[in-house]
């Protein structure tokens, strides 16, 4: 009796707080609902008619003596909803992921739970029953893409299946227990009008950066993490033409290209034997025999940056990428130094030489201070002066100050610099306005 009502009270109070007393009985019924159902049902049935036929079992659990307790609706329903959640779903993240709101779920431990919502971290009240709950929830995630989490491999990125990248780290490298980062991707993915009303980027820039990609100019898209690089480049693939045969090459397969004629490529970690390996640069290698029109690399981060040159200089122009930096210089930089990993033993103003003429524009993404991202440069690759490549910034993002509440204040302004890509564009049939380059016209954000 005592036991059923602090189940029974563990129940009441799991709005608010989940006491390892309420855990425990829904592992119970859990753990009585998988002895009574047949497991095979699960990949037959609709997820509805499944989900009824979850609903008459647990109905007749909770009829069971052992679980027999004085529950209203509500809580019925709070524990029909997180078993079948369980079931058919990843337990308690289920919430969390079905929230429009949610850019970022972050795991640090089976009871610590963050989330991200306009820029911002802020802590729920979501949690894990214990470390193997939070375990055989990213077991789900990972074994779904083919990929697989052990002692022997305690670190992964997979996706779930709406696209959102996932990130899993556990014990040993984890101290504290598994970890779990999962970076949403909206089901209808942010365009150009979007990040328009947004303020990440004016009209004008906006008209300009169609052009770039119309015009088949190579891109770098640079920034920090989170800072809406591969939010960019989805949305600046909308604009190459429907004619064109794209190949796209990433670790975890992310990218939401809405064009038919599209080959997606992901990589391949190595099997339990260590064997079976196939990296990004192996996908950029063979791509070239692909027959493409443009080549988008998710992110370059090591050996695969000499490959991606030597397409953008063999004439698959149009290419886009992004690459982890702080600004465009340091891509730049990051970009001879990735090239360098490949051990090619090529002279550094050789490299520079051929980055200047396989580069065209390098965008750079900022998440500010108060959470909103900008596109706060971006600037065009002219040339070389000596050993150094030389870069003309097109227009910036100016931060002038904080308000009261903590928002940026700042401004949009082109340099007053008439892009040499402008016969690129001509030439594609772009046309932009000689004015919209008018270092005049500044834009308030």
């Amino acid at each position: 009796m005592l036991q059923e009502k602090a189940n029974l009270r563990a129940v009441s109070t799991a709005g608010r707080y989940m006491p390892d007393e309420y855990f425990e009985l829904k592992a119970r019924i859990h753990d009585r609902l998988l002895d009574l159902i047949d497991l095979t049902i699960i990949e037959k049935l609709e997820r509805e008619a499944l989900t009824l036929q979850i609903r008459k079992v647990i109905e007749r659990i909770l009829r069971e003596e052992q679980f027999k307790l004085p529950l209203n609706m509500v809580e019925r329903e709070k524990i029909f909803g997180e078993i079948v959640d369980e079931v058919l779903g990843y337990g308690p993240l289920e919430p969390l992921l079905k929230d429009p709101s949610v850019s970022d779920i972050l795991v640090n431990s089976y009871k610590s739970v963050y989330v991200e919502r306009e820029g911002r971290i802020e802590p729920t009240d979501v949690r894990f029953k214990d470390d193997a709950h939070l375990m055989r929830i990213i077991d789900k995630i990972v074994s779904s893409v083919g990929r697989r989490i052990d002692e022997s491999s305690p670190m992964v990125d997979a996706r779930l299946p709406d696209g959102s990248r996932v990130n899993a780290i556990i014990p040993p490298l984890a101290l504290e227990g598994p970890c779990l980062s999962i970076r949403r991707f909206a089901v209808n993915p942010l365009e150009l009008d979007d990040l328009i009303s947004f303020q990440t980027l004016t009209p004008e820039i906006a008209e300009v950066l169609k052009g770039i990609v119309k015009a088949r100019l190579n891109v770098i898209i640079s920034g920090g993490t989170g800072s809406g690089k591969t939010t960019l480049l989805n949305v600046l693939s909308r604009f190459i033409p429907e004619e064109e045969r794209i190949i796209t090459i990433e670790d975890a397969a992310e990218l939401q290209l809405k064009q038919e004629h599209v080959v997606r490529l992901e990589t391949r970690p190595p099997n339990i034997e260590g064997r079976g390996e196939v990296v990004q640069r192996d996908l950029v290698r063979n791509s070239l025999r692909m027959r493409p029109d443009r080549i988008i690399v998710g992110e370059v981060r090591g050996k695969e940056a000499f490959d991606m040159l030597q397409a953008m200089n063999t004439g698959h122009d149009g290419s886009l990428t992004t690459i982890h930096a702080n600004s465009p210089r340091d891509a730049l930089m990051r970009l001879e130094t990735m090239v360098a990993m490949a051990n090619l033993e090529i002279p550094s103003e050789f490299l520079r030489r051929y980055i200047a003429s396989a580069i065209h524009v390098v965008i750079q993404v900022a998440r500010l201070v108060d959470g909103k991202r900008r596109l706060v440069s971006v600037q065009e690759i002219t040339g070389m002066e000596g050993s150094v490549i030389t870069m003309q910034e097109i227009f910036a993002f100016t931060q002038r100050g904080l308000d009261g509440r903590g928002n940026v204040h700042g401004a949009f302004q082109f340099r007053g610099i008439r892009p040499r890509f402008m016969e690129r564009l001509k030439m594609a049939g772009v046309n932009l306005p000689a004015e919209i380059f008018d270092p005049n016209r500044v834009v308030e954000a």
